[in-house]
């Protein structure tokens, strides 16, 4: 990545702490933290495999109980109701409690969290306006949703606009009390960096240790004629040359191949060998990574391969894939509304694909970040650099194309994917993820200690039961 890029791109920091159990916290803006682990509660999935949906509120269509104060943490009450909406985001296997077990599990979260909010009012801090309506814009963008029809569904489940951007807001303090809080507690030796990277290297055998393939075919027809073949085989075969001269694999699958997963440099992705058709497996098995072999002959046609990347159940990888892209971003406000900027930037991508106008003239004219000067170029970027949102768009674009317009959490984005290379890692990249593999696996036992000495410190009085 480039030096000049916006800072703001870059995702925040995080050891991968997750919110806990919380009223109406759909579709968080931040990266997951690990969770509470609460018997038969859990917040609905928010994964970037698929959109997140608001979940319906079982109080919406049932008869509300009256309200009253259930528990008092630190002078901060707790009501029935605020019980009941939590309980009424329990995922299906909490029907193997009953309703009051459900209420008082609630309850206890809702404990561990009022304690753990003041703790993050002591340390003074707090959620500006900006990035609360970031993470809201997120969060409808997340679930395909307009803010007016956000605002209707939430008007439907009874829920005000007001109550919902509290409880945004109440998740996004949460969150960075933890890490705040969990993190500085965690401790990685150098001396563990370097045994776990000795322990990942021996744990590597080429027998047993998953491959990752990246493969070209050039077709066959199935009652082709013999010089139907022999054109076939030459022009797999002078693709193999040029791979093993040098030139990028990526960039022969996607210009060349004829199989369906060309746009994405042929990679196969990383698997055991027994989950490949033995052909490939057997072609690579004394292979070098980074080695390129073919053409081999299947059904298909002939294919030539490239082991990206060998590794044993343990093992770090050795090489990553880059992502080579550029932007325009347009913020929305003012007198520039997101519908407004999708419609704007739409028009760009016309320009651009009928020839009309250049992605880096555009950019440099129109966009609203750090990269305009150099047309919206963003340098090659690692997996995890960029916010999910925009990382998640930009994997599914093959060299050269142009997405729809995204919106992230900064604005409204037209990305075009420029290239992709496969990198090895650096021995101070290695040491990096090493360091972040031991940092997850400490987090769980530091989490849980911190949050039994804040719940200690806190005055709990419990004066009604929830119904």
């Amino acid at each position: 990545m480039t030096d000049n890029r916006m800072h703001a791109f870059l995702k925040p920091v995080s050891v991968g702490l997750c919110f806990t159990l919380a009223t109406l916290a759909w579709g968080q803006a931040l990266k997951p933290v690990k969770p509470k682990a609460a018997s038969g509660l859990s917040m609905p999935s928010t994964g970037s495999e698929a959109p997140a949906k608001l979940p319906e509120l079982a109080l919406a269509q049932t008869q509300k109980p009256l309200d009253f104060i259930v528990a008092v943490v630190d002078n901060e009450p707790i009501t029935n109701l605020e019980v009941n909406r939590l309980a009424a985001l329990a995922d299906p296997s909490a029907a193997k409690l009953n309703r009051n077990a459900l209420l008082l599990e609630a309850l206890e979260t809702l404990i561990d969290e009022t304690a753990q909010l003041g703790v993050a009012r002591l340390g003074g801090m707090q959620v500006s306006i900006e990035e609360l309506d970031q993470a809201v814009a997120s969060t409808a963008q997340r679930n395909q949703l307009s803010m007016d029809d956000m605002k209707q569904r939430l008007q439907q489940q009874g829920i005000s606009w007001e109550q919902y951007r509290s409880q945004i807001r109440r998740q996004i303090l949460l969150q960075r009390v933890r890490e705040r809080e969990v993190t500085g507690r965690i401790k990685v030796q150098d001396f563990e960096v370097e045994a776990f990277l000795r322990e990942s290297s021996q744990a590597t055998s080429p027998n047993s240790a998953d491959i990752h393939i990246a493969h070209l075919l050039i077709a066959v027809p199935e009652k082709a004629s013999n010089d139907e073949v022999a054109k076939a085989f030459t022009k797999a075969e002078d693709l193999l040359k040029q791979a093993q001269a040098g030139a990028d694999f990526g960039k022969l699958a996607a210009q060349y191949s004829q199989a369906p997963d060309r746009s994405n440099g042929g990679q196969l992705g990383l698997r055991s060998p027994d989950r490949y058709p033995s052909l490939f497996a057997d072609a690579v098995k004394t292979l070098d990574v980074g080695a390129v072999t073919g053409p081999l002959r299947s059904g298909a046609g002939f294919h030539v391969l490239k082991l990206l990347e060998r590794r044993g159940a343990n093992a770090l990888p050795t090489s990553i894939t880059q992502t080579h892209a550029r932007h325009i971003l347009l913020r929305p406000g003012g007198k520039l509304s997101q519908d407004a900027a999708r419609a704007q930037l739409t028009s760009y991508k016309k320009q651009i694909e009928t020839g009309l106008a250049k992605f880096e003239d555009l950019a440099r004219a129109n966009s609203q970040d750090g990269s305009a000067a150099q047309g919206g170029d963003l340098g090659w970027a690692n997996p995890g650099v960029m916010v999910p949102e925009f990382e998640a768009a930009m994997a599914q674009l093959a060299p050269g194309q142009i997405g729809d317009p995204l919106v992230s959490r900064f604005g409204v984005h037209l990305i075009q994917v420029m290239e992709r290379r496969q990198a090895p890692l650096s021995l101070r990249e290695q040491q990096d993820l090493a360091r972040n593999v031991l940092r997850e696996r400490k987090f769980d036992e530091a989490y849980k200690n911190w949050e039994r000495e804040v719940r200690g410190r806190a005055f709990v009085e419990y004066r009604e039961t929830p119904q």
